[in-house]
Formats: C-alpha cells, structure tokens, sequence
C-alpha cells in the first residue's frame, strides 16, 4: 500500500492514458474515466480529514482494482498492460494479498467499481469526458492539480503506515456508516 500511495499521482497518469487510448473497449474508457473522476474528486467513498495518506489509500487501490476489473485478455488489452508494467506485472497477485488481509472490506470497495462510471463531477458523467473535449480537458486539468499538490511521499508516509490496521479501521468506518444510512433510507421507504 505505501508504494501504491506514492505512485498515485502516476497511476492517474495511467488512467488518463486507458481514457484517451481508443484501441481499448468504450466500456474500458469509461471506467478509466469514472476512476480518474474518483481520484481527483474531492467527494469519494473514504475521506478521513485527520490523515492524508489514509484517506488516499481507497483512491490508490480503487484506481487498481478497476484497471485490473476493465482490462480483459484482449490483444489492445494486453498492448495496454505491457506498456506499464510498473502497474500490471504483480497487480494480480498484490491484489490478491489485499483480499486475504481485507476481506470483506475489499468486496466492499469492489462492489464502487460500477458506481465510478455513473459519478457526477462538475455535472457530467465519465461517458460526457470522452466525447467532450471541452470536458476532457477540465478533467485532465483538475488531474494535473491532484498529481501537482498531492501531499503523499516517502517522506509523510514513512511512520504512517507501520500496520494494516491505520488504513483498513477507517474503511470499516466508512462501510458501517454506509450500512447504517441504507438501513435508516430502507427504514424510511418501509414506513411510508
């Protein structure tokens, strides 16, 4: 995790690229779209105000899962993957080591990847960044801001993350927060 946070800014990068490569699948496009939304949002699923890094962790490995999820075995899939291999080498098999420490917690976030492609940012959805230059641009602005003033490095990560727990008992949080707003909206509609 701690290298996945420091590489965050290129991992963007990485995102951006499936964005705008038209050799891959519309459906791959847009959910590199709705991942790079979610990055440089400011209105994502985990936010701890107390602790940058933390509240980065879900957007580096949200940023992973969904590329793993989009990629298929495609020739132009492939083609993709090999030019980061950075990225895509052990993807699989860190992903893996995830689940076995996460969880549940990594159904959960896994469970995000579809609503990525449906988020609003600046009143458009991810298919309106692909077909909108105008759009794309504003996009692809804000993620130069993100990559430019984002405050995650060796350095502020170097004590931070000793143990799994730092980052996995904010995501914990969050899920219970999420459950209990569905259970009170479920418990509105039941009453009326």
């Amino acid at each position: 995790m701690r290298g996945w946070l420091v590489s965050l800014p290129h991992d963007l990068k990485i995102a951006f690229d499936a964005m705008d490569d038209e050799n891959l699948p519309r459906e791959v496009r847009e959910l590199a779209a709705g991942v790079a939304i979610y990055v440089v949002s400011p209105n994502d699923f985990i936010a701890d105000r107390n602790d940058a890094v933390v509240s980065y962790a879900d957007d580096a490995l949200l940023l992973r899962l969904a590329l793993a999820k989009a990629l298929g075995k495609g020739e132009d899939e492939q083609a993709f993957k090999d030019r980061f291999p950075e990225l895509f080498t052990e993807l699989d098999e860190n992903l893996e080591l995830c689940r076995s420490v996460m969880g549940e917690l990594l159904e959960w976030l896994e469970s995000k990847i579809a609503g990525v492609r449906t988020m609003d940012y600046k009143g458009k959805k991810a298919n309106k960044y692909l077909d909108d230059d105008e759009a794309r641009e504003t996009l692809f602005d804000d993620g130069i801001v993100f990559r430019t003033d984002y405050p995650v490095d060796e350095k502020t990560i170097a004590d931070k993350l000793k143990k799994s727990t730092t980052v996995l008992e904010v995501m914990k949080k969050r899920k219970a927060e999420e459950a209990r707003t569905r259970g009170l909206s479920a418990a509105k509609s039941v009453a009326k």
